[in-house]
């Protein structure tokens, strides 16, 4: 399948062969997928690039079920030190990059949608905010509610409280920080940062 035509099935929720999720799953993603969509329409964003938001919504978590073994040895040497959950990212990028997925600006959004990556595009910031806020989500319902409604006019805030949030639990829970999240945070907050090698 030619890229732009795999990129237009996952906007429409039909997900490569070798994506691995179960059904509950698959309704985050579509959830995800949902968000980016309104706010694509909302940005008054052209048509590919909203068919680009929604399949990335859809195959930011196509390997999220499969064995962390399994995915290790998809992901660059940089990335193989992560904890097996979060995998999933860099190697749906590089199985997306096989492919012939050549936008390595919706590739970082996938590889580091759960870590946060300097370099982020504006895709790439509102998947790590979608990914985050979709309404399917148990933790802080008010609160996530609060932030969904804030989106996309107020997005570089609200970006601010998703990575303040993702930063402060990991701190609680003792969980070490990479570089990329610390050089995000640095960028959402006015710094410029070096990109981590």
């Amino acid at each position: 399948m030619q890229p732009a035509a795999l990129l237009e099935a996952a906007a429409e929720g039909r997900l490569p062969a070798w994506s691995h999720v179960g059904d509950d799953r698959f309704a985050h993603m579509q959830r995800v997928s949902v968000l980016l969509g309104a706010w694509a329409v909302a940005l008054d964003l052209p048509a590919a690039e909203r068919i680009r938001w929604q399949a990335a919504g859809y195959l930011h978590d196509a390997l999220r079920e499969a064995p962390p073994d399994e995915l290790r040895g998809l992901v660059p040497e940089s990335l193989k030190t992560l904890t097996g959950k979060l995998l999933h990212g860099p190697a749906a990028a590089a199985r997306l990059r096989a492919d012939g997925v050549e936008d390595e600006g919706f590739l970082r959004a996938i590889a580091y949608h759960t870590i946060g990556h300097p370099e982020f595009d504006e895709l790439g910031r509102s998947l790590f905010i979608a990914d985050y806020i979709e309404p399917g989500r148990r933790y802080d319902p008010a609160g996530l509610a609060t932030l969904r409604a804030r989106m996309p006019s107020a997005r570089n805030e609200v970006l601010r409280d998703v990575l303040r949030a993702r930063l402060a639990r990991m701190l609680r829970e003792g969980r070490p920080i990479r570089a990329e999240t610390v050089a995000f945070w640095n960028v959402v907050n006015g710094v410029p940062a070096r990109v981590p090698a």
